[in-house]
């Protein structure tokens, strides 16, 4: 299957910058099975859930993961915050003070073993070299492995005259959000609306570096709604990592590896997905993340959801089987992204591709901040 196969023309003004108020972004439905479109709005979610459907939300909460440390020679060096890595999985030994975290880093060429980074909040940052094994990953490579392939450095983080200091409690002074790229704001930054728009309402658990970004259309009302509708609302979390968005660079969608999530599904959604199942009832899922979560745990339990933390790389692209999920709520996505490659699985390549040239022509917005597609 050719990557070159989800490629569509997109106007550049298509891009959204700023998001609609909540609860009024545009709608278009689309059936998966007749490749029917019809225009709506999001307010209009509720109504088209049935009663008896589960509704599963991402509860992942954005971290200000875009931080900037200074070099012993002044040089002003950006990084952004992948994951924390775990005691158990020692980056080197001699690491037993400070918190240990994969970053992306630009410019890359001068985050060397030793050096170190000044950072505000009295926080300094040192690159220390990956272990030869890994604990956590069921890929079964080494740190240093994951972090060659991914592009990430390993790094300490300390703060000087504290040994009990939190750094992702100190990042809300000196962090910013990661937005996408095509987000353009002065000087690179998100701003402190920002702060606002680019988090769900139900974010609970600090961990992704980009949003959810189809549960940015819900609100505290509509939720609301949709539970008075007969409607049982369920979390799960996946913590958006470089994986989510990292561009396909391949020709071939086979070729490409999706990096490593880390995801958790709590006993209560397991178990209220499962009856779903087994009653014939809906299970509707908010965003490609929510798809994700629950088909890889499918996956690995004979086509049920399991309680439970773990790592997924699972890529859904057309041909997948899809054992949970019966409807989406997302938004609109790039070309030739893993995020189409999911949904055109979902709903078939043609279909969505239709409902893709429809959004254009018609003028919906794209991307994390645009409007929203649900299919069904």
């Amino acid at each position: 299957m050719e990557v070159a196969d989800f490629d569509f023309a997109l106007p550049p003004d298509a891009i959204a910058q700023r998001p609609a108020p909540r609860g009024t972004a545009r709608l278009l439905t689309l059936d998966r099975a007749t490749g029917a479109i019809a225009h709506r709005t999001v307010a209009d979610l509720p109504e088209l859930l049935r009663a008896g459907d589960v509704l599963v939300l991402n509860d992942t909460k954005v971290i200000p993961a875009r931080i900037f440390g200074t070099d012993e020679q002044g040089r002003r060096t950006e990084f952004l915050l992948v994951e924390r890595v775990g005691r158990e999985e020692n980056i080197s030994a001699e690491d037993e003070e400070g918190e240990l975290w994969r970053c992306l880093a630009k410019p890359g060429r001068r985050v060397k073993a030793g050096r170190k980074f000044f950072l505000e909040g009295g926080w300094t940052a040192e690159a220390v070299p990956a272990a030869e094994t890994s604990t956590l990953s069921p890929s079964k490579k080494s740190a240093k492995t994951r972090n060659a392939e991914a592009g990430l450095y390993a790094l300490r983080f300390t703060k000087h005259g504290s040994k009990t200091s939190c750094l992702l409690s100190d990042l809300t002074a000196f962090g910013s959000a990661p937005l996408p790229p095509y987000i353009r704001r002065p000087g690179g930054l998100a701003d402190e609306q920002d702060r606002l728009d680019y988090q769900t309402v139900f974010a609970r658990e600090p961990g992704a570096i980009a949003a959810p970004t189809a549960g940015l259309h819900f609100t505290e009302a509509m939720l609301a709604e949709a539970a008075a509708r007969g409607v049982t609302i369920v979390r799960v979390t996946l913590h958006v990592g470089i994986g989510t968005f990292r561009p396909v660079k391949v020709d071939r969608v086979e070729d490409h590896r999706m990096d490593f999530e880390r995801a958790v599904i709590p006993a209560e959604t397991a178990g209220a997905v499962n009856l779903a199942k087994d009653e014939g009832r809906r299970v509707v899922a908010v965003g490609t993340t929510s798809v994700r979560t629950l088909e890889a745990s499918a996956r690995t339990h004979g086509g049920r959801v399991a309680a439970g933390a773990f790592e997924t790389d699972l890529f859904l692209v057309p041909g997948a089987e899809f054992h949970i999920v019966d409807a989406l709520l997302t938004n609109f996505h790039l070309p030739r992204s893993t995020l189409l490659m999911l949904v055109a699985a979902f709903a078939g390549k043609e279909h969505v591709l239709a409902a893709y040239a429809e959004a254009v022509r018609t003028g919906i917005r794209f991307f994390s901040y645009g409007d929203a597609m649900f299919v069904s």
